[in-house]
């Protein structure tokens, strides 16, 4: 399956692991994912009716291989974070659900999930390009992207709560 990677920094064991969204850790960050979102976007907190009616309309099923790829990353064996890459076309891949809880932001997790995730696209789905969508909202996601050779790109689907979309070719 691949895509393993463990390191040890300030006492703290890391590991990045793929598992299927249907796992029970990669189910409960989907879910903690979807609350932030829905929260973020509607500037109040998230009904549990509301976190699961977006479950419902935005699955993550088809992030298994062939289709797609999951990624959990753990802390001393506590799940922290995700991202999972969706195959769009034979040479273009897709960053979506990218999550990393509020305990573990500012750590290096998301440039941990960012870095599997493009070496998962490329070695097991066999993707050149990876492309990503975000909002307008989410500031710090933007600049993440950025950070990582993600250059902005006119839109290239029409998801309803996109503003920005972005693009990166893998080496």
């Amino acid at each position: 399956m691949g895509c393993v990677t463990a390191t040890t920094d300030h006492a703290a064991r890391w590991e990045t692991v793929p598992l299927a969204p249907g796992h029970p850790e990669a189910s409960a960050l989907l879910r903690q994912y979807y609350v932030e979102l829905v929260a973020r976007y509607y500037d109040r907190p998230a009904t549990d009716a509301e976190v699961d009616q977006v479950l419902l309309d935005e699955p993550s099923d088809d992030l298994v291989v062939p289709t797609g790829h999951f990624l959990v990353v753990r802390r001393d064996g506590v799940p922290m974070g995700c991202l999972g890459v969706r195959v769009l076309d034979r040479d273009t891949g897709e960053l979506t659900r990218m999550f990393v809880r509020s305990e573990a932001r500012g750590q290096g997790v998301a440039s941990r999930l960012i870095a599997a995730a493009e070496l998962a696209a490329r070695d097991i789905l066999g993707v050149a390009v990876l492309r990503l969508d975000t909002r307008k909202d989410l500031v710090e996601a933007r600049a993440l992207y950025a950070k990582h050779g993600y250059r902005e790109i006119p839109a290239y689907n029409d998801s309803q709560y996109a503003d920005h979309w972005f693009e990166k070719t893998l080496v």
